[in-house]
């Protein structure tokens, strides 16, 4: 203690397991997201994570809540359901979205920055309860069962109050109590229900209303992979949004981005941070919509990052760019701490672009970016996770992976649904739609890549050689299953 979650420890650890097939790795993932998901540092009523975790046990938060903890947490549990087909990662992160949609999300789409710890002055009093308090919401017999399942107690585990935890095994439970499991489910979805119209009653937190570009970006990509991952056109919408918020309010006529809006005014030209994060979102975003103009708008400002805070001496990107405030000293950040740095995502950003579009001057800096950082990363290796994913991408072997359909089709949603459901972290996904032709003037080499017998079909690439287009669905499966 304390134990702070972070996020590309866990997405790194599950690239280290697909290379590797060393189990020990994705265990180490399951079981942290596990333990997190059910305890205190998880917002059992109403969704998303607190900042971190006073004990050693995942138990009694500090109660503040970021959004930038809500995306890249969102992103490892999508990834581990993936990995792992296990339902509570995805319920785990649809919890997570559930709350920055009710709660951080502005009247005009952008994400608020974060959640305050106390109300009345009082840290956590918004989000504890007694056993008085829940039986008389949910009468005897349910309050019981719910305070047993919780862990809600006379004593309390938090200032003589309950922080509500699960650390039960609900089959054992259900058992236990001689309740059908689906039964128990129900009623302690119910019971969770009562109790947050009650809580939503409470004096809430302060919320930091400020909207940052950076922290956005990361929502936009969390909820773009939650709407591919967990098939939910409503996480795409939400991430469309924000991206047209961000992009006719934060960015200006000459392309650059600013680094934040409050209150109608927008200000403060952008760093490294806010360029990078931004694109990851947007790249994102192209793969959930298929919405060219995302992908156009991400290498335009992706050129426009390079060009402004590329260091042409030493390599990699300096944190403040040719539009910001001139300091007398230039820093170069790579340790990918509370949120991964602005060089790590940077260069993942380039290796994907690079893949997406065939250009070699993207490979290029992005062999570059790793060299200027090999040592550095070399000496302290898990202070680089994000960074480690990067390479693990670099190192391949990737999948571009272009399919020639319409989006609206049955068989073009079907590829996807294949696609979008294994954990395939060096995979690229372009569409190319014989009725628009926007997508060639982008990636020229899609030109050729046709569906066949008017089927939609899948050209799945390694590296940029190709295997036989296929339209069979065995195949397609067959053919994403290749290690």
């Amino acid at each position: 203690s304390p134990k702070f979650p972070t996020p590309h420890n866990y997405t790194f650890l599950l690239r280290w397991w697909k290379r590797s097939n060393d189990p020990t790795a994705l265990e180490i993932v399951e079981k942290t997201l596990d333990r997190m998901g059910r305890g205190g540092i998880y917002d059992q009523l109403g969704g998303g994570f607190h900042r971190y975790s006073t004990d050693e046990y995942w138990l009694v938060p500090h109660f503040e809540k970021m959004l930038y903890d809500q995306a890249l947490l969102a992103i490892a549990y999508i990834e581990a359901y993936q990995a792992t087909g296990k339902p509570f990662f995805a319920n785990t992160a649809k919890g997570i979205f559930a709350y920055v949609l009710r709660d951080m999300t502005s009247p005009e789409g952008g994400f608020y920055s974060a959640e305050d710890a106390d109300s009345e002055g009082v840290e956590g009093k918004c989000y504890v309860w007694t056993p008085d308090e829940v039986i008389k919401i949910l009468g005897e017999k349910d309050g019981k069962i719910f305070c047993d399942f919780y862990d809600v107690s006379k004593e309390g585990n938090f200032e003589e109050k309950n922080i509500l935890h699960v650390d039960k095994e609900i089959n054992a439970f259900a058992k236990l109590e001689g309740i059908k499991l689906e039964d128990l489910q129900e009623m302690l979805s119910k019971a969770r229900a009562k109790l947050f119209t009650v809580r939503e009653k409470r004096i809430h937190p302060h919320k930091d209303d400020k909207i940052l570009t950076s922290w956005n970006g990361l929502m936009i990509a969390a909820l773009a992979k939650g709407a591919q991952a967990l098939n939910e056109p409503k996480y795409a919408q939400a991430a469309v949004r924000a991206a047209d918020f961000i992009l006719n309010t934060l960015r200006l006529k000459d392309g650059s981005l600013l680094k934040r809006y409050r209150l109608g005014e927008a200000a403060i030209p952008g760093h490294l941070d806010d360029y990078a994060y931004f694109v990851w979102g947007l790249i994102d975003l192209y793969e959930a919509t298929f919405e060219v103009k995302y992908l156009k708008i991400a290498l335009e400002l992706n050129k426009l990052m390079i060009d402004d805070f590329r260091d042409e001496k030493g390599g990699g990107f300096f944190f403040s760019g040719k539009r910001n405030e001139q300091l007398i000293a230039q820093t170069k950040e790579i340790y990918d701490g509370a949120t991964p740095s602005g060089n790590s995502v940077a260069l993942m950003n380039i290796l994907r672009l690079s893949r997406m579009t065939g250009n070699l001057d993207l490979t290029n800096i992005s062999g570059q970016i790793m060299r200027t950082f090999a040592e550095t990363v070399n000496n302290y290796p898990s202070g680089y996770t994000q960074f480690l994913c990067a390479l693990d991408f670099a190192l391949g072997p990737t999948k571009e992976i272009v399919i020639a359909g319409e989006p609206g089709s049955d068989d073009t949603k079907q590829i996807l649904k294949e696609i979008r459901r294994r954990f395939l972290p060096g995979k690229v996904v372009i569409l190319h739609p014989e009725k628009d032709k926007s997508i060639e003037e982008i990636i020229g080499f899609v030109k050729e890549q046709k569906a066949i017998d008017g089927k939609a079909t899948a050209y799945i690439c390694e590296n940029y050689a190709c295997k036989a287009p296929a339209n069979d669905m065995n195949r397609i499966k067959k053919l994403l299953d290749e290690r």
